[in-house]
């Protein structure tokens, strides 16, 4: 008997490994014809203009026919290609992979990351009172009213979803407003080729709501009026086997069809990564995305939801450099929800950029207009306010719209790797000139031994004591260790939705290498709010913030 086990052990482990999945990088596309005006939507071409971009370049020019053939003839199957990084997706044994190597076309062989964890919830059912503050509070929270008085709804932008599927899309009364103005431009399932995506996971349903969906005249997203290009590229929800070469296909096919942005809310972590990858260099969607801003589009992706987890990063593509990457907010403290992912990048980098709501109301069939969770929803939040800004000023550039969105957050230029910037604010772009004349809520007073930071009297208001459910975020080579959240539970029933960042003090403490060391909130309960003593702190740099106010010191 153990030698009938040993030998179905061997058999299955034989199986297993008899074939994987890798990408097969291709040398040249010499001779190559490409007609870029026959291949874009006039969009794509537009903003390639605007940009600078090269119609006729390298990246967007289709494989050789000849190749792939070739590869095709000798791989156990071919899965898909991606044009911008010249490379074939397929299923390849041992054998065929060695033979695939000496290929003297073949530039390089790497084997595939194939595990996506999503960042995460009837018809329109009669809200309570809690819930209603939920949606009306996700919208707040950026002051979005403020974009809704000046027009700014996002039309003329066209926003491309990549996600698990769309059901109720084609029907449901809360997205009727962009079936009935043709807003849905395009749409392709990448699992089946076909262009039908209205069924299979609903998660891509509750993103879009996010987005754009609108109940009984309330908006649940801010951007009714864009255009949408919906992708399918994964199979099921939560964690399992996925393709990246689908997602990498999506942000080509949402190039060429003309997106402006492109909402991702997924991530690539421990499957076969290890936190040290996440340099925004080593996967391959992470180079993609960098490549499809170069383009000119603005890329958003959620954070991830691995912040209460033993992961607790975030993941690819988020940690790219050029992608626009969002964490949650907890409504009802106002503060970093415990399960949204830490920055910063393995290189250091800030991230997460921004943030929103972490617990929101959105729309999944059968449950309707619902209370759901996860940085999945905080993204395409942010995703609806940007379209609103670039429909305000269709003269910026993506990458000026990607630091514009991060000076209007609410904490800017205050930072940290929980909130990033904080919660972008609509006011910075409908009301420049409002709040820009100088004030001080807080004083730094400095004596021989000690920094003194005092709450001035006329901005001084008592807020809930929670010092003691946040803990610091701490960094060495060894260990990094995030807040940690002892009470971070809280539902619609609970209490009230707060202000994000409202009477809380922030502090960090930057190293000489420009990373954080450490990072804090406290609790306003007294004026003296913080002491910190000089001589242990030499060569540190602090940077407080307080209402609106930011300070920064470096300790000589």
């Amino acid at each position: 008997m153990r030698i009938v086990l040993l030998l179905f052990s061997f058999l299955l482990f034989n199986a297993y490994f008899s074939q994987e999945k890798y990408w097969v990088y291709l040398t040249d596309k010499e001779g190559v014809e490409f007609n870029p005006h026959a291949y874009f939507d006039q969009k794509a071409i537009k903003r390639r203009i605007k940009n600078n971009v090269p119609l006729n370049h390298f990246t967007d020019r289709p494989l050789r026919t000849d190749y792939q053939n070739k590869i095709a003839g000798i791989a156990e199957s071919i899965c898909g290609h991606t044009r911008w990084f010249n490379a074939i997706a397929c299923k390849l044994t041992p054998q065929q992979f060695i033979e695939i190597q000496n290929l003297n076309f073949v530039k390089e062989v790497t084997p595939m990351i194939t595990e996506t964890v999503f960042a995460d919830g009837n018809s329109y059912k009669e809200l309570h009172k809690g819930e209603q503050g939920l949606l009306e509070g996700q919208i707040a929270s950026m002051q979005g009213k403020e974009f809704t008085k000046k027009g700014l709804t996002g039309k003329g932008i066209r926003i491309c979803i990549i996600d698990a599927g769309f059901p109720d899309v084609n029907t449901s009364s809360i997205y009727q407003h962009i079936r009935d103005n043709n807003r849905i431009i395009k749409t392709w399932d990448f699992k089946k080729n076909k262009p039908d995506i209205y069924k299979y996971s609903s998660h891509g349903s509750t993103v879009l709501s996010c987005i754009a969906g609108k109940t009984d005249g309330v908006f649940i997203g801010l951007a009714i009026d864009a255009e949408f290009l919906l992708a399918r590229t994964e199979r099921i929800l939560y964690e399992g086997d996925s393709e990246e070469e689908d997602w990498l296909m999506a942000i080509e096919w949402a190039d060429k069809n003309g997106a402006d942005i492109v909402n991702s809310s997924l991530g690539y972590t421990s499957a076969r990564h290890f936190v040290e990858d996440m340099d925004g260099k080593t996967c391959i969607i992470s180079k993609a995305g960098n490549l499809a801003a170069r383009k000119g589009i603005l890329v958003i992706n959620a954070a991830g939801n691995d912040g209460d987890g033993n992961w607790k990063y975030i993941g690819a593509p988020a940690d790219a450099d050029s992608v626009l990457s969002v964490g949650g907010i907890n409504p009802w403290t106002g503060l970093h929800t415990a399960f949204s992912s830490y920055g910063p990048t393995a290189d250091h980098r800030l991230k997460p950029n921004l943030s929103a709501f972490g617990h929101v109301m959105g729309y999944s069939p059968g449950t309707g207009v619902h209370e759901t969770q996860g940085t999945s929803f905080s993204s395409p939040l942010v995703a609806g306010f940007a379209a609103c800004v670039w429909q305000s000023d269709t003269t910026l550039t993506n990458m000026e719209l990607f630091k514009k969105l991060e000076e209007s957050a609410n904490l800017h230029p205050y930072f940290d790797y929980a909130h990033g910037y904080g919660v972008p604010q609509a006011t910075y772009f409908t009301d420049p000139l409002n709040g820009t004349e100088e004030r001080e809520t807080f004083t730094l007073d400095e004596s021989e031994s000690f920094i003194q930071i005092t709450i001035k009297d006329e901005h001084f208001t008592i807020e809930d004591k929670i010092v003691f459910d946040y803990f610091p975020y701490t960094f060495n080579k060894l260990n990094r260790i995030p807040w940690l959240h002892f009470q971070d539970t809280y539902s619609t029933l609970d209490s009230n939705i707060k202000k994000s960042g409202a009477g809380y003090f922030y502090y960090h403490i930057e190293n000489d290498a420009g990373y954080l060391d450490e990072y804090l909130v406290l609790s306003v309960y007294e004026k003296n709010i913080l002491r910190i003593r000089k001589s242990e702190n030499i060569g540190k740099t602090y940077r407080f913030h307080y209402k609106g106010t930011s300070k920064k010191i470096t300790l000589e």
